[in-house]
C-alpha cells in the first residue's frame, strides 16, 4: 500500500468515527431530550432508544466517510 493510499484511509477511518462519535451522541441526546419534555408523545414511547442511538451511529458513519471521499477528490483536482 503505498502512502498515498495509507492517508487517504487513515483520512476515511478518522471521518468515520468523528462521525459515528457525533451521530451517536446526537441520537442519545434527542431521544433523551424527548422523554425528558414536559409532554412525552408517543413516538417517544414507542421508539427504542438504543435503536434510535445505533441509527443515528450509522448515519454518523456514513457521512463521515463521504466526507472524507468529498475531500479526498476535491483535493486530488486540485493537484
Amino acid at each position: 500500500m503505498d502512502r498515498k493510499s495509507q492517508r487517504l484511509l487513515l483520512l476515511v477511518v478518522s471521518c468515520s468515527m468523528a462521525g459515528v462519535v457525533l451521530g451517536g451522541t446526537s441520537s442519545w441526546a434527542e431521544s433523551t431530550m424527548c422523554m425528558q419534555a414536559s409532554e412525552i408523545t408517543s413516538e417517544c414511547l414507542t421508539q427504542n432508544p438504543v435503536s434510535k442511538i445505533i441509527q443515528g451511529m450509522s448515519t454518523g458513519l456514513f457521512a463521515g466517510a463521504a466526507a472524507a471521499f468529498s475531500v479526498a477528490w476535491q483535493f486530488r483536482h486540485e493537484d
